[in-house]
């Protein structure tokens, strides 16, 4: 064959190939554009023109910047294909709203308020209203108004003092003018302190409202919060104080409206607390404080709601909890009875280096016992001072005890017959009135079986076999303090009183006991309570509420959400 014509078919065979080649590459072309049509036949029509799949999505993806922008219309009840698969169009997606919160900015005086409860110490009013002038005491560089911003924290509520002998945590600081106070007008301030026996020299720096200097005086007393026989007395340790810083004579009938402590008169100092003085027209009866809670784990909440429920029976006007760390459930009943003023709860935190993580806190309290009883001091001695004026009596109790009346159905008749009879006995009113323990342990119930009457989650009423003998007078009671007297507050009474000394009537176990629900005795009673095991009795005393106990528990426990309604009328109905 000639070398031209077989060039000729070559060539032919070529161009064939070419265009088939061609062809398949317009058929899967025409197949994609296709399958993007009729998903898009709507949005094509009112373009009048195909569009690629690419342009569709960033038209619609990027707004007017990116392309050009389609009609509402168009994008209707429209699923777009295109190469990325989790991309498609809600039906009518340009008219929906996200829900997002719409609040307006909130202004400074609203989040100070903020900041004020969150941080009862910090005296944010004070210094948001005082910010703008100038404040200090003769020139600029002495005693300088401090900015809350350059204010040493730790731990969220302690303010610190960094001396050249030993730092200072300090939590709260209160205004006494209590009538047996032998130092007039004071301010006391709680804290804790990295020394035994202080001796570095402290002021004072007392700020007042109407006044832009402030007053310095010198620190007149460290009061030690606990008794060196119990331990833990060595330095580096933090110890509980008290402190005082009189006021002086031509400033008695101003309330300071906050407080620094400085190590020289002069300093800017690193600490400013708000000064607390609550002072009602008229006084309550009874308050309780709790201190910090730490249940993080353990479901407590059921038998928490009987003893609020009882307490309030009893006569309590208000229960004070400091919080550590507790069961979400826990939480949940304590932010009811917030919403219903019958408690109130203060977050508490330990100072220092001490740990603060959840869990781990924990260990350590287990574990550092006398570290747990120097910290609880804190909560108790904080509570009392913030309710000096507000209460005739405050009892410092956990929740598992109750001061329970023997004769009488509340804590104001109970308190009325042994006024009377403390006054018989020695004319003066007392710094306590103690009450003496006795335990309900868990396990004693278990010999006797359940009472069929009484829903078994009502623990209280349910354990009612307590130990024959009571503990030793004077050990582990519990007391009504007088607010009046009392200047420290130890858990089980006070360690230091105004007037008199500390003063206590033991209330006759005729007239009141202290029903104490624990699984097993404290851990130095542990000889002794084999004993009590041994020698138990049936003591019914508490069911004297107990329609009422349970009506209210029960319905509290219900509005919480506690029970499974549907379960319990399948149980009642004989339904699996």
């Amino acid at each position: 064959m000639p070398a031209a014509a077989m060039g000729s078919r070559v060539a032919r065979r070529l161009l064939f190939l070419v265009l088939l080649w061609g062809l398949v590459i317009l058929a899967v072309l025409h197949f994609r554009s296709s399958h993007v049509a009729i998903a898009g036949r709507q949005l094509s029509t009112q373009l009048g023109n195909f569009v690629g799949s690419r342009l569709l999505l960033q038209s619609i993806g990027h707004g007017a910047g990116a392309g050009p922008t389609l009609p509402a219309a168009a994008l209707n009840g429209v699923a777009v294909a295109a190469d990325d698969p989790d991309v498609f169009v809600l039906d009518g997606f340009l008219d929906l709203e996200p829900s997002v919160d719409q609040s307006p900015a909130r202004s400074e005086a609203m989040v100070v308020e903020d900041v004020q409860r969150q941080i009862p110490s910090l005296p944010i009013a004070y210094w948001s209203r005082h910010k703008n002038k100038p404040m200090y005491y003769k020139n600029e560089s002495c005693a300088k108004f401090p900015s809350i911003f350059e204010l040493e924290f730790n731990n969220v509520y302690w303010q610190v003092l960094q001396s050249t002998n030993g730092t200072f945590q300090l939590y709260g600081a209160y205004y006494d003018v209590r009538r047996f106070s032998k130092i007039g007008p004071a301010i006391r301030i709680l804290g804790m302190i990295n020394r035994i026996e202080p001796t570095v020299k402290t002021y004072c720096q007392l700020w007042f409202e109407s006044l832009k200097e402030p007053v310095l005086v010198k620190v007149m007393e460290y009061k030690y919060i606990w008794y060196k026989k119990w331990g833990n007395y060595k330095q580096g340790i933090y110890q509980p104080y008290l402190i005082a810083c009189q006021i002086p004579s031509k400033y008695h009938k101003l309330v300071p409206a906050s407080v620094s402590v400085v190590e020289k008169p002069c300093d800017t100092a690193s600490n400013n607390l708000r000064v607390i003085y609550n002072k009602p027209a008229e006084k309550k009866d009874f308050a309780v404080c709790v201190k910090g809670l730490d249940f993080l784990h353990e479901d407590l909440s059921v038998r928490l709601v009987e003893w609020i429920e009882l307490l309030g029976t009893l006569g309590a006007d208000k229960i004070f909890f400091y919080e550590l760390q507790v069961h979400p459930n826990i939480s949940k009943v304590l932010r009811y009875y917030e919403q219903l003023n019958r408690v109130d709860v203060t977050p508490l935190t330990l100072p220092g280096g001490q740990p603060n993580v959840p869990g781990f806190q924990h260990m350590y309290l287990v574990r550092k016992v006398n570290h747990k009883r120097q910290n609880e001091l804190i909560p108790y001695n904080d509570c009392l001072y913030k309710n000096l004026y507000t209460y005739r009596y405050i009892a410092l109790l956990d929740i598992d005890e109750v001061i329970m009346p023997i004769n009488t159905n509340s804590w104001k008749e109970l308190m009325d017959i042994v006024e009377v009879k403390a006054l018989v006995q020695k004319n003066e009113t007392r710094a306590s009135y103690n009450v003496r323990n006795v335990y309900f342990l868990d396990d004693l119930i278990h010999e006797h079986g359940w009472f069929k009457d009484i829903p078994k989650y009502m623990h209280m009423l349910q354990h009612v076999y307590r130990s024959k003998n009571f503990t030793k007078p004077n050990q582990y009671v519990k007391c009504f303090h007088n607010p009046e007297r009392a200047l420290t507050l130890h858990n089980h009474f006070p360690l230091a009183c105004l007037g008199s000394g500390c003063t206590s009537y033991s209330i006759t176990t005729s007239d009141a006991q202290l029903q104490h629900y624990r699984a097993d005795c404290v851990r130095n009673l542990k000889k002794s309570c084999v004993e009590y095991r041994q020698n138990s009795i049936v003591d019914t005393t508490i069911w004297k509420f107990k329609d009422k106990l349970i009506k209210r528990t029960t319905e509290t426990l219900r509005k919480l959400g506690f029970f499974n309604l549907k379960d319990a009328r399948a149980h009642k109905l004989g339904v699996s």
